[in-house]
């Protein structure tokens, strides 16, 4: 079993970014030994730029290992022609940091939205519904006080949801006929029920 030998000891000291290429190469092969070294030699660093942004101990450490196992899947990804392997790692790690805080701020804000939700002025549920019924009466009351075409044209349209063109073929009635009846019935209702406009 060979050990992995740790960057800069042995070597030339401008050969460590060389080296830590070689070693992200052979963690894109699944090499575990290989990944223990990228993890000592770059878990640090990633914990230095998460706590910078998250400020929660805990949280960048879970940040950490969750932007270390990112390096672990994402190691074929890696192209050093874009940039060295530490600035890679930094800028996942920054990434990472930037949505936990995120996450963390709309979990804020929903706790927030629901607690002003919870403590909104109570209503009184009972008067709401006797509210409610004392309504209904009285639309059926004027619903009463129209035409029989009236009555049948509006309760298709607002209780069905139908069209006037819809209204006119289910009443076997011209559509200017059910737009004036309608139009007619509607301004009844409206008297009826005290609406001012």
């Amino acid at each position: 079993m060979n050990q992995p030998i740790p960057f800069g000891v042995g070597r030339p000291a401008d050969t460590g970014r060389d080296d830590i290429a070689d070693v992200v190469r052979q963690v894109a092969r699944g090499d575990k030994q290989a990944f223990s070294a990228l993890y000592d030699a770059l878990a640090p660093l990633v914990f230095g730029i998460v706590l910078r942004v998250v400020r929660d101990r805990a949280q960048s450490e879970e940040v950490t290992q969750e932007v270390m196992i990112e390096l672990w899947r994402q190691a074929a990804r890696y192209r050093p022609e874009a940039g060295s392997v530490t600035a890679w790692a930094a800028t996942i790690a920054h990434r990472r940091a930037v949505d936990r805080v995120r996450s963390a701020q709309a979990a804020t804000d929903r706790e927030h939205a629901q607690a002003a939700r919870e403590h909104a002025t109570a209503f009184d549920e009972t008067a709401e519904q006797v509210e409610t019924r004392l309504e209904s009466e009285q639309v059926r009351r004027c619903l009463r006080g129209l035409t029989e075409l009236q009555r049948q044209a509006v309760t298709l349209a607002y209780y069905q949801g139908l069209t006037y063109r819809e209204v006119a073929e289910s009443l076997r009635t011209p559509l200017p006929t059910i737009k004036t009846r309608m139009r007619d019935g509607l301004i009844r209702l409206r008297d009826c029920m005290g609406v001012t406009t």
